[in-house]
């Protein structure tokens, strides 16, 4: 196993593991805490619409699909905002118009049709250089913001009103927060793809919260129990010759299902213990 390790795309998928792993761990802690899973799906196939303009345009897939996940996630925050349109109702609209522009614009690109497996199950082992360059730079700003503004995350992440009675900036926090959550998003459909991103935001922060509660605990052992799953998919993807993209994705659910039995049957050895104490009373 040691052996390639000298190989540079196994580098690569290394180093995109810790950088994916930091970058979704911090946040996904926040999109957990506020409840917009349904909001990082819209978002994730809503990315599909910018890498089919993209491909059509002949313009880097990626670029193109973090502005258009950007906007979107801009869109969403505003219509969201207005007493004529429900949240859920505004995500729908631009999960469904991304999906729609990326399948047409896809199949007028010219020349033979791309592979888009890549961009909707992802692989690990094809990420590059500026791919890692984009994670590296995703994941940084996210730790520069999260040290700076940690407490006002917080506020914002359980109650915006208690934040708005603290003088905060709400609306910004959210934008940015949004913003932070498209670019995310993007940055990581190279490692396990559209259709698996939103469990990577989500399964490692289910996980951490079985054993913490304040709110940058859970964060940091997002970020530990994500780059647990990459590095147990990569292994299994490696052993198994199965895509990696889904390997980390089914590595991170048998490690939550895992420490939910072990913490499962702790409450119940601690339960019966106490039971125990009492009747011996």
């Amino acid at each position: 196993m040691t052996d390639i390790l000298q190989y540079t795309f196994i580098q690569h998928a290394l180093a995109g593991s810790l950088l994916a792993s930091i970058a979704c761990g911090l946040i996904g802690t926040y999109i957990v805490t506020r409840r917009l899973v349904f909001i990082s799906g819209g978002l994730t196939h809503a990315s599909f619409g910018g890498i089919g303009l993209g491909l059509y345009a002949g313009i880097p897939p990626i670029l193109a699909a973090a502005v258009f996940a950007v906007l979107s996630a801009f869109g969403v925050e505003w219509l969201s905002r207005r007493k004529d349109m429900r949240e859920d109702s505004a995500i729908a609209v631009f999960w469904a118009l991304g999906m729609a522009v990326g399948v047409m614009f896809t199949f007028l690109s010219p020349g033979f049709a791309p592979d888009l497996s890549a961009y909707l199950f992802g692989n690990i082992l094809t990420i590059t250089r500026g791919d890692l360059l984009f994670l590296g730079s995703v994941a940084g700003l996210l730790v520069v913001f999260f040290a700076l503004f940690r407490h006002p995350i917080v506020y914002v992440a359980f109650d915006r009103e208690f934040a708005r009675s603290q003088g905060l900036q709400v609306q910004w926090f959210e934008y940015a927060l949004m913003l932070f959550t498209a670019l995310t998003i993007v940055a990581c459909l190279r490692m396990v793809g559209i259709v698996l991103v939103i469990s990577l935001l989500t399964i490692p922060q289910m996980t951490a919260n079985l054993f913490a509660r304040r709110f940058h605990h859970i964060a940091w052992l997002s970020v530990g129990i994500g780059y647990a799953s990459c590095l147990g998919g990569l292994y299994l993807s490696f052993h198994e010759n199965i895509p990696s993209g889904a390997s980390i994705i089914f590595f991170s659910i048998l490690i939550y299902a895992a420490c939910k039995a072990g913490k499962s049957l702790w409450t119940y050895a601690q339960r019966k213990q106490i039971v125990h104490s009492k009747t011996n009373l």
